[in-house]
């Protein structure tokens, strides 16, 4: 697929702070691409970079979009931001009816498909109310549509979850997941990364300004040595001779005939598997590699970094 975004080696300093520091990375047609990382790695200063809200110290932002002819054609970009960029003082319709009509759309054409979103969102009986009488998650609901509203080949959802209980994240989940199927891409910049894992084609994770990790889903899980294995077992078990046996493996939990051990070594899934047989009666095992938190926590520690895991929560 053709890359509709390209972002390369772009800066953002703020006096002495350097929020952004040489991040490059590209966002291919269809795609949900993420960019990660914990609160204050700078995925919202990089986002406003792109759109044109704030300037790049240096660095280049292209795009391969109908009539932008490499720069932002805001009528076919979606954005959702950190903040709240909606008016408070007026009514629920009267915000997405004026937003869309600056990205193109008249009002008359935008009404029922308005409509039609709040119904689906829940809020169709607070369309005529003004919006400081909504709830933050129903106002990040408004916001979501209002993105979507003018029909964009871009959407930027920028920490879309805030807000958010866990009933309607998972709404969101499946809205996004939606967009995608129907050929819109989507730039999701988030630091919830159980909540994305299972979202993203590809990512982009910053940590302190810089570039940690990039590719494909499946290319980072890959090419992350160590694994998960979930075994459970009946009877005794000797696991303190099971962690012995191979370098490199360690036990997370145990409890109740179930064992979660952590390795990363040259072991084959095969060997590994039949070494931990002799020493307990296996009923299940599987075989993972880790979640992406622990990929990206573990990688920063490797680069030499630190990590807040508060920042992550």
């Amino acid at each position: 697929m053709a890359a509709i975004l390209t972002v390369e080696n772009i800066r953002k300093a703020f006096g002495a702070t350097v929020a952004v520091n040489n991040v490059s990375f590209s966002v291919e047609a269809g795609e949900i691409k993420g960019l990660l990382g914990p609160n204050g790695a700078g995925k919202t200063t990089a986002i406003r970079m792109i759109m044109g809200i704030l300037a790049a110290d240096q660095g280049t932002i292209h795009f391969d979009l109908p009539g932008g002819n490499g720069r932002i054609p805001k009528e076919r970009i979606g954005y959702l931001p950190e903040e709240r960029g909606l008016y408070y003082d007026a009514k629920v319709i009267e915000n997405l009816l004026y937003l869309a009509q600056l990205k193109g759309r008249s009002p008359k054409e935008t009404r029922p498909e308005a409509m039609q979103w709040l119904e689906r969102l829940e809020l169709g009986e607070w369309a005529n109310h003004r919006l400081d009488k909504l709830s933050k998650g129903m106002q990040q609901k408004v916001q979501f549509i209002a993105a979507l509203l003018h029909k964009p080949d871009l959407v930027m959802l920028d920490e879309p979850f805030s807000g958010l209980d866990p009933i309607n994240q998972n709404f969101f989940k499946e809205l996004i997941q939606e967009l995608r199927e129907q050929g819109v891409t989507v730039l999701l910049s988030a630091h919830q990364m159980n909540l994305v894992e299972e979202l993203c084609d590809s990512l982009a994770m910053i940590h302190r300004g810089r570039m940690v990790l990039s590719g494909t889903m499946r290319s980072i899980k890959d090419n992350y040595s160590e694994r998960m294995l979930d075994i459970r077992y009946t009877g005794a078990a000797d696991v303190e001779r099971v962690v012995q046996q191979f370098p490199g493996m360690t036990l997370e939990t145990q409890r109740e005939e179930r064992l979660l051990l952590r390795y990363d070594g040259p072991e084959t899934v095969k060997d590994l598997v039949s070494g931990i047989a002799g020493w307990m009666n296996i009923s299940e095992c599987s075989v993972q590699k880790p979640p992406l938190h622990d990929i990206f926590v573990n990688t920063v520690k490797q680069q030499g970094g630190q990590i807040d895991e508060t920042e992550m929560a």
